[in-house]
């Protein structure tokens, strides 16, 4: 959570819900959507959860911020109220590459954006779980602070980005 302003820098990049008002945003992505995955070699094993309570009766697979080097807690919705579960498992990494290597390996639940797992999840490697509880949140914009100094080089940039997410 870069300060772009103090930093000297010309633009950021940040999901959505984490914006600053006085910001001009450009919109990069679509509505992103988290999920709980494991794979189906897992889920034979140890069953299937049915609400994110019972993930605490599971091996879940966490990442640390790297920012601050904190657990990430999981987020659900359900009944349009949000709420986290803080999770325990087999690994900590703070790479989530490492996170979904493990969960397609069978070691436990992860829990990532669909846009990373898409893939896997067409092929039947990794499998949803907890899906009526899947929050979406606005997806990731490119954002600075300001259209009267905007360096043209910035503007060269957004407009190559507009043009390969069109």
């Amino acid at each position: 959570m870069t300060d772009i302003v103090a930093g000297r820098f010309d633009a950021g990049l940040r999901l959505g819900e984490l914006l600053e008002k006085d910001m001009v945003a450009v919109r990069l992505t679509g509505e992103m959507e988290m999920m709980a995955v494991a794979s189906p070699e897992y889920l034979a094993q140890h069953g299937t959860p049915e609400t994110p309570g019972d993930l605490h009766h599971h091996a879940c697979l966490n990442w640390r911020w790297p920012t601050d080097g904190s657990l990430y807690r999981w987020e659900f919705e359900e009944d349009g109220r949000e709420f986290e579960i803080s999770v325990n498992g087999p690994l900590i990494a703070n790479d989530i590459e490492v996170v979904l290597q493990a969960a397609l390996q069978g070691i436990g639940i992860a829990y990532t954006s669909h846009e990373r797992i898409d893939g896997w999840l067409k092929d039947g490697r990794l499998v949803r779980v907890l899906e009526r509880y899947s929050p979406k949140f606005p997806g990731v914009y490119l954002y600075h602070p300001s259209r009267r100094q905007q360096p043209p080089a910035l503007r060269a940039f957004i407009d190559c980005l507009l043009d390969r997410h069109v």
